[in-house]
């Protein structure tokens, strides 16, 4: 193995825009294992549990800081009608869930259990209310029924299945993917019909909602355009954004070049491993074009840029029902989670939120869950989510890549490593990830302007990037310690290849 060399210079008195707590959001949809057998074990399971709320994955996710949760989908929400999942569980009509399965869907899991999910996690909610098969009526009495006080129809309904006061929701999905399971519409129908419904859902009492229209897929920029269209006079016009919607979302999925759900999880090529670095860092692109269209039309960014499902998306493992995306997540998966976030935080300024697919036993998830034994597997991407943890409401410091190795991916540069910082509270956070395959990396970082001290070092790799954590080998991907060199402003470090690596600072 040989080392490569890489020199990046960070200001650390030089702060930019916060990196919102939100950008590290995840998501949980009714789909395959993620709600059943993940989050919700049931009452009576011999699982630990309160209320049926498995408590050793929510211990897991506390760790992370877990800041929001998207729920109850996913092309799931547009099937999905809120008063089937409240009331005595026993009397709760079932439905079929064609999009994920084609299984029945007991609706056990339902609001009230959801909301207790939140306050076990600290979590703030963001529910994804039905526009594709549903009513504008129905979504305003959810609205009502979540996070009204005092005395109307749907607090009385509230209380009557034995919850008092209302419930503080922030955020609201105004649909899922309208361009295609939510209804297959227009960009422009989808626009007036975003308006109306966000008309109607109201804040109740001192609970300000925060509207997310359903966006784009990737680069379609036609249809942010058609929704900034929808709350702005037009192009240049310095007139605030009409209120129907605070934010606009958009769906990025990675894989090797090829299509979602094409190749393995945990056997790929060489070339495949790069051109899934490639496609990852690719959503750099994506996100700026977005931002140059919502620029033209919001040039003091009011309306927020939201990516609320990312992630790998690969075939599921052998054996496992096609319709529950149960992949594994190997140091490949880790190393897109560590570079999407340096993307993020470097667009803080318009990017307010991001929610990983999913949190457990879903496409790229935080957890995955035995479903013979009950055994609980943190993932690499876990890992990374806990390393970063530090960049949470900091404030993004500049950080330049002077050289660095790269690679080609086709007509594409590849470069080797990508990083970001961030500081808080007199700390500061680094990140650095190598995502060469064969050379070990040595990094010099002049960090200038403010005394410091390293903290701490911490590293996540593997001798493999396929290498992976399954019930036998919980740890075969964890962190461990990282060295680091001081030498006057400059620190060194070193970086396996293929690896993840995170540096705290003290300032002074």
């Amino acid at each position: 193995m040989t080392t490569s060399e890489a020199r990046v210079v960070v200001d650390l008195d030089v702060t930019g825009p916060t990196i919102s707590r939100h950008l590290y959001g995840h998501f949980a949809e009714h789909l395959g294992r993620c709600i059943y057998g993940g989050f919700w074990v049931g009452e009576n399971s011999e699982i630990p549990n309160e209320g049926g709320i498995r408590l050793d994955v929510v211990e897991a996710l506390k760790a992370l800081g877990i800041p929001n949760l998207r729920w109850p989908g996913g092309c799931f929400a547009d099937d999905y009608h809120w008063r089937d999942g409240i009331g005595p569980r026993e009397e709760r009509p079932s439905m079929i869930n064609s999009h994920w399965g084609d299984v029945v869907e007991d609706n056990s899991f339902g609001t009230h259990e959801f909301m207790a999910l939140c306050d076990l996690l600290g979590a703030d909610p963001y529910v994804n209310g039905n526009v594709g098969s549903g009513t504008v009526r129905e979504m305003s009495e959810w609205v009502e029924y979540l996070t009204r006080g005092g005395e109307s129809p749907m607090v009385s309904l509230r209380r009557a299945n034995g919850r008092e006061e209302p419930w503080r929701v922030p955020f609201w999905g105004i649909g899922n993917e309208a361009w295609g399971c939510g209804g297959h519409m227009r960009a422009e129908t989808y626009a007036d019909l975003a308006r109306q419904y966000a008309t109607y859902c109201r804040d109740h009492g001192d609970n300000t909602l925060y509207r997310i229209a359903a966006g784009a897929a990737d680069d379609d920029l036609a249809w942010t355009e058609a929704l900034m269209k929808a709350v702005t006079c037009g192009l240049g016009c310095r007139t605030s954004p009409k209120h129907f919607f605070q934010a606009i979302s958009f769906h990025y999925y990675t894989h090797a070049g090829d299509s979602i759900a094409t190749t393995p999880a945990t056997t790929f090529s060489d070339e495949q491993y790069y051109a899934t670095m490639a496609k990852s860092l690719d959503i750099d692109r994506v996100i700026r074009a977005h931002s140059a269209v919502m620029d033209a039309y919001d040039p003091d960014r009011q309306v927020g840029l939201v990516c609320d499902e990312w992630g790998t998306w690969w075939k599921v493992e052998e054996g496992t029902n096609p319709g529950f995306l149960y992949q594994q997540n190997t140091q490949r998966d880790a190393l897109v989670a560590s570079t999407h976030f340096d993307v993020f935080h470097r667009h803080a300024q318009r990017l307010v939120m991001a929610n990983i697919a999913q949190t457990v036993n879903v496409l790229q998830a935080m957890i995955l869950t035995d479903p013979d034994t009950g055994a609980l597997v943190l993932t690499p991407t876990y890992h990374v989510f806990e390393m970063n943890r530090g960049h949470h409401d900091a404030q993004l410091l500049p950080s330049h890549v002077l050289s660095t190795p790269s690679t080609s991916v086709g007509d594409t540069p590849l470069d080797l490593l990508s990083v970001s910082a961030s500081r808080r509270d007199g700390s500061a956070l680094l990140s650095l990830s190598n995502l060469a395959l064969e050379d070990a990396l040595e990094v010099s970082l002049d960090l200038r302007g403010v005394p410091f001290e390293v903290a701490r070092g911490r590293l996540l790799a593997a001798e493999d990037p396929r290498a992976h954590n399954t019930p036998e080998t919980p740890d075969a991907v964890a962190p461990s310690t990282l060295e680091t060199r001081v030498e006057g402003t400059t620190l060194r470090v070193t970086l396996p290849p293929a690896a993840f690596a995170t540096v705290e600072l003290t300032l002074s």
